[in-house]
Parts: C-alpha cells; sequence; structure tokens
C-alpha cells in the first residue's frame, strides 16, 4: 500500500469496493461552508496558488505558527511566493496532522500533482499548480464542477443584500448555491458598539427600524424572508454555549434597549439574548422547513495579541469547556413543547461532549422525517481521521448512522473538496471492517444504501429536495 494511493485508508476488500463503486460517484452537498459568493458570482480566476490554497485557511496558519514561522511570512507583508515557500517548508512537519493529508489529496486532485510537498519541491509545485490556475479550467466555478458538487451552502449575515447569490441563479450555473442565514451579530449585545452599527445596517436593508427589540426582531423575520426568496434552506449558529434559563420578553428588550444606548451586556446577559435569537430564528425555521445548525463550544479570540493584529478567525481559537447539555435541553425541550421543532443539526467542538450530542436528537426525533434531528460531522477540531471515526462510531451506538447528514468542509478554501474524499474513505473503512471482523454481514444492498445515503442521499433530502417542516 502506497501513500495516499487507490488504497488509502481503505483497510479491506469490502472497503475499497463501497468505496470505489459508491462512495466516489456520490455528488457533494456541501451544505455548510465559507466560500465567497462573490467568487462564484464572477467565477473567479485565482492568480496564485497562494490566492486559491493559504489566503483564508487558518488551519495552515496555526501550523505553520506552531513550526516557528513568522507571522510576515504568514499573513504579513511577505509575497506571496515567500509564503507559499514557508508553508511548503513546515509540510514535513505536519506528519500525522491531517493536513498532511489533505494538501496532498489536494495537489493530486486539483492538480494531478503526485510531488510530495516540501521546500525542495514548493518551485516545482508552485510553478505548475499557477500555470494550471491562470490558464486552465480551475477557476472557482470550474473546481465545483470538477469535484461534482450539487449545492453549496454559503454562511450569511442578515445584512448581506444577497445580490451575488441573485447573480449567480440569474447566471443558470448548474451548482446550486444558496445563503444560510446566520444572525450571530445580533447577540453581540456585550459589544454595543459593534451590534449597533449592526443593527443600523439591518435597518437599512429591512426597511424596518431596530432600534427596539420588537423592531429587531421584525426586521430578522423581513430579511428570513428574503433569504429564504433567495432559496436559503439554513440557518447557521455559533456560540460558546447556550444558555440554561431563559431571556424574557421584557429581559429581551433590556437588554436590547441598554445596548442601542451603548451600556454593554454582562456575560450571562448576553448568553442569555443571544440564546432567544436563537429561539426566535428557530420558530422561523420550522415554519419554512428550513434547516437550524448550532456550532457550539468554540472559545474564540484568546489570543490577545493576535485578536489586535488580525481580528478574527485568524487561527488561534480552541476548544471551550462550557456545560453543553443543559442549554440544548432547554432549547429543544421548548421548541418541542411549542411543536415549532424542526430539522436540526448539532455539532459540538470538544470530543467530551461526544456522548451528550449524539444522544440528545433521539430524545427529540419526531417519527415523521427520518434524520429529522441530527449530531453533525466532526467538526474543526475534530474534523480528521480519530475525530471522524469517534463521531461515527458514537452516532452508531446511540442513533443511526444509516440517517447521518454527512460530511460538510466548512472551509474558505475551494481546494478543500478532497475533505470529502477523506471522510467517505474513511466510512466505508468503518463498514468494510465490521464486515471482515464478522459485525456486519456482507449485504452490499444494505451497505450500499448506508453509503449512498451518508455520502449525498439525506443530505440531499435535507437540503435540496422540497421542503417540509
Amino acid at each position: 500500500m502506497g501513500f495516499c494511493d487507490d488504497a488509502f485508508l481503505l483497510s479491506t476488500p469490502v472497503a475499497a469496493d463501497l468505496y470505489h463503486r459508491v462512495a466516489a460517484t456520490q455528488p457533494i452537498v456541501d451544505y455548510h461552508c465559507h466560500l465567497s459568493p462573490k467568487d462564484i458570482a464572477e467565477d473567479r480566476r485565482f492568480d496564485t496558488l497562494h490566492a486559491a490554497w493559504l489566503e483564508g485557511d487558518h488551519y495552515k496558519w496555526r501550523a505553520m505558527r506552531a513550526d516557528g514561522v513568522n507571522e510576515e511570512r504568514i499573513t504579513g507583508s511577505a509575497t506571496p511566493r515567500e509564503k507559499f515557500q514557508a508553508w511548503a517548508e513546515t509540510v514535513p512537519h505536519t506528519l500525522r496532522n491531517p493536513l498532511f493529508h489533505w494538501a496532498h489529496l489536494e495537489l493530486r486532485r486539483h492538480f494531478g500533482i503526485d510531488d510530495l510537498l516540501d521546500g525542495t519541491t514548493a518551485e516545482r509545485v508552485w510553478t505548475e499548480a499557477n500555470r494550471q490556475l491562470t490558464s486552465g479550467p480551475l477557476t472557482a466555478r470550474g473546481i465545483l464542477t470538477k469535484m461534482n458538487v450539487a449545492l453549496v451552502g454559503t454562511t450569511d449575515d442578515p445584512v448581506d443584500p444577497l445580490d451575488w447569490h441573485a447573480r449567480i441563479t440569474a447566471s443558470g450555473f448548474p451548482v446550486k448555491v444558496v445563503p444560510t442565514f446566520r444572525p450571530d451579530v445580533a447577540g453581540k449585545v456585550h459589544q454595543p458598539e459593534k451590534v449597533k452599527a449592526w443593527a443600523k445596517k439591518l435597518a437599512d436593508i429591512s426597511g424596518i427600524g431596530t432600534d427596539t427589540h420588537a423592531g429587531l426582531l421584525a426586521a430578522l423575520a423581513k430579511r428570513h424572508a428574503d433569504f429564504a426568496a433567495a432559496g436559503c434552506r439554513a440557518s447557521d449558529h455559533g456560540l460558546d454555549v447556550l444558555a440554561a434559563t431563559h431571556c424574557t420578553d421584557a429581559e429581551a428588550a433590556s437588554i436590547w434597549q441598554r445596548a442601542m444606548a451603548g451600556t454593554a451586556a454582562t456575560p450571562e446577559e448576553a448568553d442569555r439574548f443571544a440564546t432567544s435569537i436563537v429561539l426566535h430564528i428557530a420558530r422561523l425555521n420550522h415554519a419554512r422547513g428550513f434547516v437550524t445548525q448550532l456550532h457550539l463550544g468554540a472559545f474564540r479570540d484568546p489570543n490577545l495579541l493576535l485578536a489586535k493584529r488580525l481580528g478574527a478567525d485568524a487561527g488561534c481559537d480552541t476548544i471551550g469547556d462550557l456545560p453543553q447539555g443543559p442549554g440544548l435541553i432547554r432549547l429543544l425541550g421548548r421548541l418541542s413543547g411549542e411543536n415549532t421543532l424542526g430539522r436540526t443539526i448539532l455539532y459540538n467542538i470538544n470530543p467530551a461532549d461526544n456522548a451528550v450530542f449524539a444522544a440528545m436528537p433521539g430524545s427529540f426525533q419526531d417519527g415523521a422525517i427520518p434524520g429529522k434531528m441530527q449530531w453533525g460531522s466532526g467538526w474543526w477540531f475534530m474534523d480528521q481521521e480519530r475525530g471522524m471515526r469517534d463521531q461515527m462510531n458514537m452516532l452508531s451506538d446511540l442513533g443511526l448512522l444509516a440517517r447521518f447528514v454527512g460530511m460538510v468542509t466548512d472551509s474558505r478554501s475551494f481546494l478543500s473538496y478532497p475533505r470529502h474524499e477523506y471522510f467517505r474513505r474513511i466510512l466505508c473503512d468503518l463498514l468494510g471492517s465490521d464486515v471482515a471482523s464478522g459485525r456486519l454481514p456482507d449485504r452490499r444492498d444494505w451497505l450500499d444504501a448506508v453509503v449512498a445515503g451518508v455520502c449525498h442521499g439525506n443530505a440531499r433530502a435535507m437540503f435540496i429536495e422540497p421542503v417540509s417542516a
């Protein structure tokens, strides 16, 4: 078995058969990512490999810092070629980190480059990849087409005008590109200057005043409807924790009014207020048959020096350690009690919470929609081989792997799509190994159905096919 060959991560004949015959052929439904709709609308042509591969990839930035690379050669004033050289020299030190696998899969699948990347091969890789990026079919749209992507769910603020999405739709591009409603800034009442500036933009684009809490909710509802008209199928919410106690309407109105007057909410008030926004949007989602995605547990911007210099998403976030169960139980319980609990995907960032997140969906399934409540794929610090295996094993123990909605890239790079191949190979290896050990029967019709569903069909039913609550 050679490195990254056809048998990569496939330890049994059944695993290899399931992957090559079933998984590899499935279209990709990338229902959560951070790709730029502007890049897709304009069919961006990347001028260098750095622009396509390193420009916004904080996974790589994080590894380079750990390898002792100066910030000037990561996000600073160094040239794109110098930054790529720094990354190439880092790659051999990423052995056993998922970045090592991803980097070489991406070079092979997009460019046909089989070289092992290091400082000595950097110039050859740079030259060949740039040649293909600047003159071949590997534009933003070309990459999506080549990788057999059926749907891209971008991540969009309610204040975004959605003009780029309209241009994509009008162009007739066959890959479905839809916005995802992410109102996180509404909950930043502990940062009044930030939330006031955002509220002004929301008022301008919605035509509804946001100086009151009632106005805020009305403006969000208006934009939710606008997003629906643009093809939106989901909201997304990134919180460190859901509050275990509810925020009453009167409390929410008071917190919002004080924030609009420039007074910061306490951390506890901010958690309760942000959770109340999730509750409001989840109700709107249920009415439209949308999916509510909850990304919980990240501790953001702990490195104050880097955060001050580079802002958010700089590669210094980490795993939080707050109790996630109480807030989840309270939110989902309230929605179910109101009969407004719609399709939901829960993502955790702390592996210590795996059992909580695996068991929780089973308490709120309703027998009407298969896989209505989901524990999402291994996210962020868990989207590597061990994290994916742990997630699917725990999901199998406490839920139904066959109804799993599968993998997302959660990426800002168009070159990240081989992560779906990585996931699919691991899925097939889990099943193939169970057949080899006698834990599962060698029923290819059953196994094929699981693989096809997890790789494509379940996500298609949730994000592409006609909606229902």
